[in-house]
C-alpha cells in the first residue's frame, strides 16, 4: 500500500498515514508561471495499490486538475490500483439540469476522473447520492454523520430537535435525527440566485427546544445564518449547526462567528483556516478514512465493517 497527498489537505493525509500506520509518499509539485501544474512521484509505484488523498476545495479547479495529473502520472508509472480519496467531491451541486442549456458538471467530473485512470473512488457525504451512478468504477460513499452525531450525543441535549435547512436535505437530516434520538423539523426555502436562499416557513415543532440545523455543507454561511435567525423567531432556546464539509467561502467564518449559533460543528474534509474562535468545532474524519482504506486494501467489505452506519 502506498499513500500520497495532493496539496489540498496534507494535514488530513498525515493523520490518515499515522493511523494506518504508514508514511505518506513524497510528491514533487510545481506550478509554472502560467499556472500549469507539474507533478512527479519520488518513488516507484509499479504494481502497487495506491491511495491518493485530494479533497477539491478552494481553489477547486486547481485542486481538481492536480488530482487528474496525479492519476495520469500513476497510470503511466504502472500503478496496480489507483484509489482516489476525495473527501469533498467538486461540482456536486451541479448534478442535474434545473433549466435548459445547463451542464451536468458532476457527471463531467466523474468522466474526467475515470478517463484519467481512477480505478476506485472513496467519497464522503456527496451532495446527492445519485452521483455514485455517474461512475463506471466502484465508489465507496461513506458518511461522517455518526461522527457529528456522537459529538452532539455527548452534550446530552434535552428536548432537542433536528432541523433540515431544506426539503432536499430531509433524508440526510432524518438519519442524523435518528442517531441523536431527536424529532425532525423542516425549513422550506427558495433560491433567487446562486449562493442565495430565502426561508419561507417551518414544518415541525421547535418552540422551547434546542435545535440542531444539519446539512452536508456550509458555503458562504448566509443561508445558515438566515435559517438560524428564522428559527429563533419560534422561541427556540439554542441553535447549533452541524455539517460535514466546511467550504467557508469568502468571509463565511466571520459570518458564522457573529451569528446567533451556539456552536458550528464541521469535519476536516476540507482544511479550515486557523483564524476562528471556539464557536467553530472541527472533528476529524481521518480515522474513518483510515479504516476504509485498510478494508479496501485487504479486499474486505466496507459495509460489513461499518454495519451500514457510515454508508449512504
Amino acid at each position: 500500500m502506498l499513500l500520497f497527498s495532493g496539496s489540498a489537505n496534507p494535514e488530513l493525509t498525515d493523520k490518515i498515514a499515522e493511523m494506518l500506520p504508514i508514511s505518506a509518499g513524497k510528491v514533487t509539485r510545481t506550478k509554472f508561471k502560467n499556472g500549469e501544474i507539474y507533478v512527479r512521484f519520488e518513488e516507484s509505484v509499479r504494481g502497487a495499490d495506491v491511495f491518493v488523498v485530494q479533497p477539491c476545495g478552494e481553489p477547486v479547479n486547481d485542486n481538481f486538475m492536480e488530482l487528474l495529473i496525479m492519476i495520469d502520472a500513476l497510470k503511466r508509472a504502472s500503478a496496480g490500483m489507483i484509489n482516489c480519496v476525495v473527501p469533498h467531491y467538486p461540482y456536486g451541486r451541479q448534478d442535474k439540469k434545473s433549466e435548459g442549456r445547463e451542464p451536468i458538471t458532476a457527471k463531467l467530473v466523474a468522466d474526467l476522473l475515470t478517463t484519467a485512470g481512477a480505478d476506485r473512488m472513496i467519497v464522503v457525504d456527496l451532495h446527492t447520492a445519485t452521483i455514485q451512478g455517474f461512475f463506471d468504477v466502484p465508489v465507496d460513499h461513506i458518511t461522517a454523520i455518526p461522527i457529528i452525531a456522537n459529538y452532539f450525543k455527548a452534550k446530552k441535549i434535552k428536548n432537542g430537535v433536528v432541523v433540515s435547512p431544506d426539503v432536499g436535505g430531509v433524508k440526510r437530516a432524518s438519519i442524523f435525527a435518528a442517531q441523536v434520538n431527536m424529532p425532525l423539523a423542516i425549513l422550506d426555502k427558495w433560491r433567487p440566485g446562486h449562493n442565495m436562499a430565502k426561508v419561507d416557513h417551518l414544518v415541525g415543532d421547535v418552540e422551547g427546544r434546542e435545535a440542531i440545523i444539519f446539512d452536508d455543507m456550509i458555503d458562504t454561511g448566509g443561508t445558515i445564518v438566515e435559517a438560524i435567525d428564522f428559527i429563533y423567531g419560534f422561541n427556540v432556546r439554542k441553535v447549533y449547526v452541524g455539517a460535514t464539509h466546511p467550504i467557508f467561502s469568502g468571509n463565511a467564518i466571520e459570518i458564522l462567528e457573529n451569528s446567533r449559533a451556539e456552536e458550528v460543528v464541521v469535519t476536516d474534509t476540507l482544511p479550515v483556516k486557523k483564524n476562528y474562535n471556539n464557536k467553530i468545532k472541527v472533528l476529524s474524519i481521518a480515522g474513518l478514512l483510515a479504516k476504509t482504506i485498510k478494508k479496501i486494501y485487504h479486499c474486505e467489505s466496507v459495509s460489513t465493517m461499518f454495519k451500514g452506519e457510515y454508508l449512504v
